[in-house]
């Protein structure tokens, strides 16, 4: 069993020292818990609707693993790893992105920089973001894993990738603004439920979803963090609207057997190659 700890916070647009504070102020919260994995939502340090802000408060990854280590060695004993939305500089380009700490260890294992901007509704990220270019399953001290950040989760080609690549685990780090307000919950909060336990069930995976809540420039943004276990079903859920701490275990040896029962994912690695000449061509068209 590997301890999961989401932390569903609200930041504080734009002030990164105060969003780092809090984050050590939680890590401090949880040592009695001990998790093993922290994962964060999308743009922690900042905020997620910073548009042309991100410029001035984008960091490098070594600049947020300085801070990291800084606060994990001020409240923490042993390895921890972590997973964090942030806007990364990176040269002259910038990006949203997510990346995987082993703090107390070997320090960033992998880092996922967002593929799908979206520019519609209230988004605009392609407008000051460059768009990543890869999906791919890392290497963590637990097995292997994949990230993914908010919309790139939408699209299920990149979680297919992911687990064709390996990974276990999918955490997924968004922003997801509530809208659609006709039923029990926002229709955004069902559309991930409904995203998760499917990819999940599909794949023979876990799905670890951690996501922001607070308000920005207008925009309730929704929580509602969760994990989805390999067998599709809802481990935990966070509340809606407000700050929360959802703990789980995840047991990776429930994965072998749930990909023996449903073989989903093995029937996937024989067919596609019969499927490569349509997929170059649908390339080619493009």
């Amino acid at each position: 069993m590997v301890s999961h700890a989401i932390l569903q916070l609200k930041p504080a647009k734009g002030r990164l020292e105060a969003n780092f504070a809090r984050l050590e102020a939680a890590l401090a919260e949880l040592r009695e818990a001990r998790p093993e994995v922290v994962v964060l939502p999308e743009a922690y340090p900042t905020g997620y609707f910073l548009q042309g802000g991100v410029r001035e408060l984008a960091l490098t990854v070594d600049e947020l693993e300085d801070r990291l280590n800084e606060l994990y060695r001020r409240v923490w004993e042993g390895p921890l790893d972590l997973v964090i939305g942030f806007y990364e500089r990176d040269g002259g380009a910038y990006y949203n992105t997510a990346a995987y700490f082993e703090l107390g260890g070997r320090g960033l294992l992998h880092r996922h920089r967002k593929v799908f901007l979206p520019t519609y509704g209230v988004f605009d990220e392609e407008r000051y973001l460059s768009r990543g270019h890869e999906v791919r399953a890392f290497d963590t001290r637990f097995g292997k894993a994949a990230m993914l950040i908010c919309e790139d989760f939408w699209h299920t080609l990149t979680s297919t990738l992911a687990a064709l690549d390996g990974a276990e685990v999918i955490y997924v780090p968004a922003a997801s603004p509530a809208r659609g307000f006709g039923g029990r919950v926002p229709a955004n909060v069902g559309r991930w439920r409904d995203l998760a336990r499917s990819v999940a069930a599909e794949h023979g995976v876990y799905v670890v979803l951690s996501s922001l809540v607070g308000f920005e420039a207008g925009k309730g943004l929704s929580g509602g963090s969760l994990v989805a276990s390999p067998e599709g079903t809802l481990l935990v859920e966070g509340p809606l609207f407000e700050e929360a701490l959802v703990l789980a275990e995840l047991d990776l040896d429930r994965i072998p057997p749930v990909r023996y029962d449903n073989p989903m994912l093995s029937d996937l690695k024989s067919g596609l190659p019969l499927l490569w000449n349509d997929l170059e061509r649908i390339l080619e068209g493009l």
